[in-house]
């Protein structure tokens, strides 16, 4: 009789389910940073590395491995080429990451199909920001003098046109019912740059990152006008409103997370999704994910993958507009 009763269980695939996520354990786990030690992707790995050995999630330290080049370009074709099966490697993805591979930059035979995205590290958000003593308290007073003439404004970001902070900007215009291509841009190496050109009085706006901005703000030097966030933030930025509730739908997520490769098998993949679910209880993890500067933002599994799928097409249909791609 038991025999049967299990054979029944069997059958409904639940129970079938359950011993596959049960049979997939990594025996050298892994998680591919796609850049050199000290960066963004390194600080994402090091999330998933120390914040579940903290939670208790993994039996076996995670290894952390570098591997630059293009923004995750690097990474991705490896991972397709060589290991595309390889259960036992994260890889480490940013919102940069997939406006590349939104605009082709990963190769022309690759897109967001050829991944496995399988669990989220936590956030971050745009942020439009202008010198403490600037003319305008609102989002909605920069619009209006955006509008009567585009080009005597200057902004200015750490990337070239196409980047995230470039993005961030088309988006305001494009919502502002501004062309982004009259829009006049001044790249720089990198954030703190183009927020010393924003002192300086060079640029007059810069589309940064909500996180990085809390010692300026602290120290009164800048004056942010909106968080390009669906709601309004915790903490320190709980006063500052959205661009949304201004009235001006310009919206960016600075997602970080994880992808495996496309072969891997679903035994991993849910092995994975099945860990992240754990680790978004664990204070132990969130506090990692805290002391990180980022937000939390708990989507794991199928959910993450359909998310960032509908993501990249967002950002082809960008970059289309912006006349960035074909």
């Amino acid at each position: 009789m038991m025999k049967l009763n299990i054979a029944a269980l069997m059958l409904t695939g639940g129970l079938t389910l359950a011993m596959n996520a049960m049979a997939f354990e990594p025996s050298k786990p892994e998680c591919i940073a796609p850049a050199k030690p000290g960066g963004g992707f390194d600080l994402t790995c090091r999330i998933v590395s120390n914040g579940f050995a903290e939670a208790g999630l993994l039996k076996t330290p995670m290894a952390v491995t570098f591997m630059p080049g293009g923004v995750g370009a690097v990474a991705y074709n490896h991972i397709n080429g060589v290991r595309p099966d390889d259960g036992n490697a994260l890889v480490a993805f940013s919102s940069g990451s997939l406006l590349n591979l939104a605009q082709g930059k990963f190769g022309k035979d690759l897109d967001e199909s050829n991944a496995r995205w399988v669990g989220a590290a936590g956030v971050d958000y745009g942020a439009i920001m202008v010198k403490a003593d600037a003319p305008w308290n609102t989002l909605a007073e920069l619009v209006a003098d955006i509008k009567k003439d585009p080009t005597k404004f200057v902004v200015g970001a750490g990337g070239g046109v196409g980047s995230q902070d470039w993005m961030k900007a088309a988006i305001l215009m494009k919502s502002s019912a501004v062309d982004p291509k009259s829009m006049r841009y001044v790249a720089y190496e990198g954030g703190g740059e183009a927020l010393a050109a924003l002192m300086g009085g060079h640029i007059q706006v810069y589309p940064g990152d909500a996180g990085e901005m809390q010692g300026q703000l602290e120290a009164g030097k800048v004056r942010v006008l909106a968080v390009m966030s669906p709601e309004r933030l915790e903490g320190e930025f709980a006063n500052i409103p959205t661009a949304l509730e201004q009235g001006i739908d310009a919206q960016w997520t600075i997602l970080r997370g994880f992808y495996l490769g496309p072969k891997v098998s679903d035994e991993a993949y849910q092995y994975w999704a099945d860990q992240f679910s754990k680790a978004y209880e664990s204070e132990a993890f969130m506090a990692t994910v805290a002391d990180k500067g980022l937000m939390p933002f708990k989507m794991q599994g199928a959910e993450l993958d359909s998310y960032v799928r509908e993501r990249v097409g967002y950002m082809r249909n960008l970059a289309r507009e912006a006349g960035l791609i074909q």
